[in-house]
């Protein structure tokens, strides 16, 4: 894909911070001073361990930090609108129509007492709330099918356990991405699904991105999926960014965290005898390396 030098952001954090308060009431930060750009139809993969603020950073995104944390940043803006002073209910509107967030888990994400016609049909009024009941089951229905999920009739009034995982999750793909969405937040999406599920579900992804020339966060734990499928890698620790480069060159990075992670994934062809052991060096918590994400 192109470097997208030459035209602005589509999506631009500087110095995010999120903190929650302790039960003693001092604040424990979770993000530090993050700081990233993501251009149009750019795939920036963000991976580190549980709880690096991964997920957290989507979230202030998109508004979606629950009301116990304390976020701020000097400046976090979409397609050149400042999120920071967005009016609660235009961020609502841009959140449901041009930005969207897919979840890691369908078994989790969806209602388990709602047919996917009633969720889709929950999310798809708030764009189109003057649609009669049978153009909204086509629309439902069509968005089934751009997501290659087979016979969307029938898996239009079945209930998330009657669904593979892999279908679940087309299924929530389908929600977020019918709308054309400009930036797309992937929260671990194939975590839960079998190698070839998750390379069909990718697919999809990739495919939705060409269409409409998405800019997608891509959140994982996997570091070989992240620089087969990302253009760009940001890497956490401590809810810092320690170390960015391009995806294809994250097996040379420099970082000793960023090593260790390599490290923890060892090739299936001839496997270590014992996986190594990641130590780590307070002065990472302080340490940020690679340029400007």
């Amino acid at each position: 894909m192109s470097t997208h030098d030459t035209t602005p952001a589509l999506c631009e954090i500087d110095d995010l911070r999120i903190a929650f308060r302790t039960h003693d009431g001092t604040m424990n930060e979770a993000v530090r001073g993050l700081s990233l750009t993501l251009n149009k139809g750019e795939r920036l993969g963000i991976v580190g361990e549980s709880g690096s603020g991964k997920s957290l950073t989507g979230r202030a995104l998109l508004g979606l930090l629950p009301p116990a944390a304390h976020c701020t940043a000097k400046t976090m803006r979409f397609d050149g609108s400042d999120l920071l002073d967005m009016r609660a209910d235009k961020r609502r509107k841009l959140c449901g129509q041009q930005m969207g967030m897919i979840l890691q888990d369908p078994k989790y994400s969806l209602n388990p007492v709602m047919t996917v016609a009633q969720q889709m049909r929950e999310a798809f009024a708030l764009h189109e709330p003057k649609l009669s009941r049978r153009a909204m089951r086509e629309k439902i229905i069509a968005a089934l099918e751009a997501v290659h999920i087979r016979n969307p009739e029938r898996v239009v009034d079945s209930y998330p356990h009657e669904l593979s995982g892999g279908m679940g999750q087309r299924v929530m793909i389908a929600m977020m991405v019918s709308t054309g969405p400009r930036l797309l937040i992937a929260d671990e999406p194939t975590s839960a699904l079998d190698v070839l599920v998750s390379m069909q579900v990718l697919a999809v992804l990739d495919e939705m991105i060409e269409k409409h020339d998405t800019g997608l966060i891509f959140i994982s734990h996997d570091l070989p999926l992240v620089m087969s499928f990302c253009d760009r890698v940001v890497v956490m620790y401590a809810g810092r960014v320690v170390e960015t480069c391009a995806a294809r060159d994250l097996v040379h990075a420099q970082h000793p965290y960023t090593r260790g992670l390599l490290a923890a994934n060892p090739p299936l062809a001839n496997p270590p005898a014992e996986l190594p052991v990641l130590s780590r060096d307070p002065a990472w918590l302080n340490d940020v390396q690679g340029a400007p994400a």
